[in-house]
């Protein structure tokens, strides 16, 4: 009995922070449409978020080009069908692999720093000091940092997308001895408007997710310092999860949406 209370109490306590999270949410998109607007902080953000989230992405974005071209090559050689594999990576990265994976790398890198941020603001009373003095923190703080991801998470894709094709490319080049001129005609002829646009559009949403989730477990911070690590872990691994399944509703939707 002792189990499934426990297990009840659980589960109330997930829908009840569901219920914050969307609150939070309609909360963001009722402030980043009204005056003032905090273009030089959003600009900062958009700096600290992007740039140095940069090298990161670049060099994930790499290795999955060479795993992935490494890996698939021999099973191709198999069937005699090497010479599809510019298509299939290119295909692969831009449709799927590439938007996830940089989310995923940005969760980590950017989510957490966001709640661990707050939180330490929280718990330090900066905050509160904000809203005695007249600010409001919530659009300085959250509507900048939210909409900063959400504007940089898709040119990280594209970084990385290129990187992660040049990565495979380089292994070609290698084994296959083919040029580079070769090996990207071949990519972008496989690739079609359906295969970017709905990548580039899911980008958005999952910058989105990131930010509004590290921002609400940093804003909402308890228990003083212990709470500031706890904010961050949870953000990761909170917006990790909601990636997925965002991403499962975007595939969804774009299947739903070509079969008709």
């Amino acid at each position: 009995m002792s189990g499934f209370g426990n297990i009840r109490a659980q589960l109330k306590a997930f829908l009840v922070e569901i219920g914050e999270l969307s609150y939070f949410t309609a909360r963001f998109f009722n402030n980043v449409f009204k005056p003032p607007f905090e273009l030089k902080e959003l600009w900062r953000q958009c700096y600290n978020m992007g740039n140095r989230s940069l090298v990161l992405v670049g060099i994930t974005g790499f290795i999955i080009g060479l795993v992935l071209t490494l890996q698939t090559r021999p099973t191709l050689m198999e069937f005699g069908a090497v010479s599809w594999m510019p298509s299939m990576v290119g295909i692969s990265i831009v449709r799927e692999i590439g938007p996830i994976i940089t989310a995923l790398v940005c969760a980590g890198r950017i989510g957490s720093g966001i709640g661990a941020e707050l939180g330490s603001m929280r718990v330090t009373e900066q905050i509160d000091a904000m809203e005695v003095s007249g600010t409001n923190p919530f659009k300085y703080l959250v509507v900048t940092r939210a909409l900063a991801v959400t504007l940089m998470l898709p040119l990280l894709v594209v970084v990385g997308d290129a990187i992660a094709l040049f990565g495979s490319f380089l292994v070609e080049s290698v084994k296959g001895n083919v040029s580079f001129v070769l090996y990207f005609n071949k990519v972008f002829d496989s690739l079609e408007f359906g295969d970017i646009v709905p990548a580039t559009i899911k980008s958005f949403f999952f910058g989105l997710a990131i930010g509004l989730v590290g921002c609400f477990k940093g804003y909402y911070c308890k228990k003083g310092t212990a709470g500031v690590g706890k904010a961050a872990n949870s953000a990761v691994v909170f917006s990790s999860l909601l990636l997925f399944i965002i991403d499962f509703m975007a595939v969804l939707v774009t299947d739903i949406f070509y079969g008709l």
